[in-house]
This record gives C-alpha cells, sequence and structure tokens, in this order.
C-alpha cells in the first residue's frame, strides 16, 4: 500500500432554484465539508396595524 494521502476530487457548485452548495477545503485530518448557501424566497415585511373602524 502507498502512503500517498487520499485527495477528494474537486466538485462544482451546485446551484438549484433556492440554494447554492460548495465545497470546503479538506481540513487536517482530511475531512472535506460542504457550505450550503439558501436565497431568500420570502420576502419579510414590517408587521402594521390595522386601521380601527
Amino acid at each position: 500500500m502507498s502512503e500517498q494521502k487520499k485527495s477528494r476530487p474537486k466538485v462544482p457548485d451546485g446551484h438549484s432554484r433556492f440554494c447554492v452548495t460548495r465545497q470546503k477545503q479538506p481540513n487536517e485530518k482530511g475531512y472535506v465539508g460542504y457550505d450550503v448557501i439558501w436565497e431568500e424566497f420570502q420576502k419579510e415585511v414590517p408587521y402594521q396595524t390595522p386601521k380601527r373602524p
């Protein structure tokens, strides 16, 4: 067996309708994580009290 470190292949960014997934850099143990970035798909409107009759 060779004593080379196993490396993960570079994965392109994943794009969907409201989400982007990016591969992180490997840490000292070799773990490769992923960032998930969500785009807002609902608008938040400040609450206004209704008019009184």
